[in-house]
């Protein structure tokens, strides 16, 4: 084995990313700082500023046929922690990876018959097509949906359920703060009311993990009016949902909006653990509108802050007994707990910890984690040396 080969098989995972406005000028300066190793696939998470057909038609010139997938965001984590209006790539190299992708590119027709048989036949080809890579090989599922479809739980648990014991991890696009047009990234265009799914493949120690910086109160909250299909809450325990809330979260009067939802997440129990249901609008009308799936008789509690700075090292410390020494984590993180983090001034120390622990990826409208669509947390994939 020649000197060049040995270079690329001790290769890390490549990243680099730009805030270039212009989209050629922007891939441009990735794909120089990217280098020219080949690589098994791309990820790519960019602002929603960026002209999107521009954009892919930079990153097709520069992508030699690679597999890449993407979204676009609600801001963008880089090696400078939190950041935004940029365009980030992330590169798996070839002689420890393989990468192998499928689009659903109408999640409002989605069949979770023909789906289940997609992914089983996706899952098939990424086992038989990274054997080069040795005996041991693991492998997990990188998930990209549309974060205004409302359709997340229906494909996350059917994706989940075709997957088997490959794990599945990822996030929901997002459009800044915007909430009117998200877009998914799969084979050389952006997609709207989409979804992808890519199987990543390889020798190397992985983790998928999921975390959250708050805890259950005692108050409880039970919804007794809802509209489920569009994920809209009428009434909190008999009395008008934002009403409600406010008086439980114990700031009545105060007004509602992302800063609050952030602050003071409502909470649900199942599987034992509790999950953020996060709360994205407050309507004229004293409802609400979730990010999740939501109905009448579910119980909620408002979570309460826990230290995240403590919490968080705690995790990365977890991860690192997982894989070892490691590589990249590519992280799901809510666009709530980056809010969250300005409001309580903690933005650069989280930051500065997420570029000690190499997290990369971008912030979300939600987050899925196995079967799981959830809100509010830090999720990922942690891939050691």
């Amino acid at each position: 084995m020649g000197e060049s080969e040995m270079s690329v098989e001790a290769a890390d995972i490549v990243f680099a990313s730009s805030h270039m406005p212009d989209p050629a000028d922007a891939m441009a300066q990735v794909a120089h700082a990217m280098g020219d190793s080949p690589l098994a696939g791309m990820l790519l998470f960019c602002s929603h500023r960026f002209d999107r057909d521009a954009l892919a038609r930079a990153v097709n010139r520069h992508g030699e046929q690679r597999v890449a997938i993407g979204c676009t965001s609600s801001g963008e984590l880089t090696e400078q922690g939190y950041d935004e209006d940029s365009l980030s790539v992330i590169g798996f190299p070839a002689a420890s990876f393989h990468m192998v992708s499928h689009c659903f590119d109408d999640i409002d027709a989605f069949d979770p018959v023909a789906a289940r048989e997609a992914i089983r036949s996706l899952a098939a080809v990424a086992e038989r097509d990274s054997r080069h890579l040795g005996d041991r090989v693991n492998h997990v599922a990188l998930f990209l949906v549309d974060g205004l479809s409302h359709r997340e739980e229906l494909l996350t648990m059917t994706i989940q359920d075709a997957l088997g014991d490959v794990p599945l991890i990822g996030g929901s696009s997002g459009d800044g703060l915007d909430f009117r047009e998200t877009a998914i990234f799969h084979g050389g265009r952006f997609h709207h009311r989409a979804a992808v799914i890519a199987i990543l493949s390889t020798p190397r120690p992985i983790h998928v993990f999921k975390g959250q910086h708050y805890r259950p109160g005692a108050a409880k909250m039970v919804v007794t009016g809802a509209v489920p299909q569009d994920r809209i809450v009428t009434e909190i325990n008999a009395e008008p949902a934002a009403q409600e809330y406010l008086r439980l979260a114990g700031h009545a009067g105060e007004a509602l909006g992302l800063a609050f939802y952030a602050a003071h997440p409502p909470m649900v129990r199942a599987g034992g653990d509790y999950h953020v249901r996060s709360i994205q609008s407050a309507n004229p009308d004293g409802s609400l509108t979730f990010y999740c799936a939501i109905d009448e008789g579910i119980v909620l509690t408002v979570g309460e802050p826990v230290d995240r700075i403590a919490g968080m090292e705690a995790m990365f410390t977890d991860i690192a007994a997982h894989v070892g020494t490691v590589d990249r984590i590519i992280a799901f993180d809510c666009v709530l707990n980056r809010i969250d983090a300005e409001q309580r001034q903690i933005s650069r120390a989280v930051s500065e910890l997420y570029g000690r622990h190499r997290v990369i990826g971008f912030n979300t409208y939600g987050e899925q984690y196995h079967a799981l669509h959830v809100n509010q947390t830090f999720s990922g994939l942690a891939i050691g040396k």
